[in-house]
């Protein structure tokens, strides 16, 4: 029997899980398939996943049960009205070889926060965290151990009603896919700090994992792309000044002996769970942070003074990834990544954490163990 070893746990949460979750193992693997040596990010699934419905009154026929295509009506509301969130959740093998989920709690309050934000049902804790955990046991060896990869972890809910009305759907599925995975960005990334198309405004749902936030962001990205940059650096929708989040991450600057990273005050940021832990680790890292607003011209400012250290933006799918340019109107900031030392050392702290080089004082990772 899977024992659950994590702070705050309730051993309940499992006990449910167990009791309603029914579980159908694939008869055959498709690990062999994979070549965890060569890992893209998002390519490759494991051999299972999670799906259960709620019928606008409660959660049931929760099954875990071999990765397989799911059957949509055309007329699927969520597909005509955009009632989808998502999260993402990463998983690793700590030095004795057990699965450990990094954070999943983070996850699952911002997963409800999203649907209370989208009209949509909260999804109960036995469900996502127990649901969870039993799929992340059936499918342990499918968490890489390479350097940089992970077990990519999708929790997403859409509206089910075969109703093309503009309401709220009665009915819901909720689905966890897993993916072994291996670094979302594999280089430093170019960015350009885009004033003219908006990712969110205050009031809007940019802090919630919506699906149509990246959607509405897809079209400038690939205009983006096409003048050689990885993602856009997106600004406020009012003065067109204040840094909000680059591509799919939050974003931190390194100036002096600071720490700079957008406040969630507007409502316009995604609380990165990832942004979370790292600004835990620059405070013990000795560094002073500053959550506030930070203009694009306090970042220019210390560029031609000399003292932006470094730019990084941070993520579940991307951890940290390194800025080696920044453009903006007819400013071209280029900074030799090279010589990142904070990054650099987040970056080591967190992969000691998720992987139990060194012990969880946090309370960070649920460790399954057999």
């Amino acid at each position: 029997m899977m024992v659950v070893d994590y702070p705050g746990v309730n051993a309940t949460v499992m006990e449910q899980a167990l009791k309603q979750i029914k579980v159908s193992k694939a008869t055959n693997s498709r690990i062999n398939e994979v070549d965890f040596n060569n890992l893209v990010f998002g390519k490759k699934y494991a051999d299972h996943m999670l799906v259960a419905d709620f019928d606008g009154e409660q959660w049931h026929s929760a099954e875990i049960l071999p990765f397989q295509h799911i059957s949509v009506s055309p007329s699927n509301a969520a597909w005509h009205y955009g009632q989808a969130i998502f999260e993402g959740i990463k998983a690793y093998k700590d030095q004795e070889g057990h699965p450990m989920i990094f954070r999943p709690y983070d996850n699952y309050e911002r997963f409800n926060i999203s649907a209370e934000r989208m009209g949509m049902p909260a999804v109960p804790e036995w469900l996502f965290i127990g649901g969870m955990a039993m799929l992340i046991d059936l499918d342990r060896n499918w968490v890489p151990t390479g350097e940089g990869c992970s077990l990519y972890l999708r929790p997403f809910m859409i509206a089910a009603d075969e109703f093309i009305g503009v309401r709220p759907s009665d009915t819901y599925k909720f689905v966890i896919i897993n993916s072994p995975s291996g670094a979302y960005f594999n280089k430093p990334i170019k960015l350009l700090v885009q004033d003219k198309y908006i990712r969110a405004f205050p009031g809007g749902v940019g802090y919630a994992k919506a699906a149509g936030n990246y959607g509405g962001a897809m079209y400038p990205t690939m205009q983006a792309r096409k003048q050689g940059y990885d993602q856009i650096l997106w600004v406020d929708g009012m003065e067109h000044k204040y840094l909000q989040e680059c591509g799919t991450m939050n974003v931190f600057a390194i100036i002096g002996n600071k720490a700079l990273t957008p406040d969630l005050n507007q409502g316009t940021i995604l609380a990165g769970v990832t942004r979370a832990s790292v600004m835990t680790l620059l405070e013990e890292m000795g560094l002073t942070l500053e959550e506030r607003p930070v203009s694009i011209d306090e970042i220019v400012a210390a560029w031609k003074a000399g003292t932006l250290r470094e730019v990084f933006g941070t993520g579940t799918a991307s951890s940290v990834a390194y800025v080696e340019q920044l453009d903006y109107k007819d400013h071209h900031i280029k900074l030799d990544t090279t010589k990142y030392e904070v990054g650099a050392e987040v970056i080591r702290r967190l992969d000691a954490i998720r992987t139990g080089k060194v012990a969880d004082e946090k309370g960070w990772n649920y460790r399954i163990d057999k």
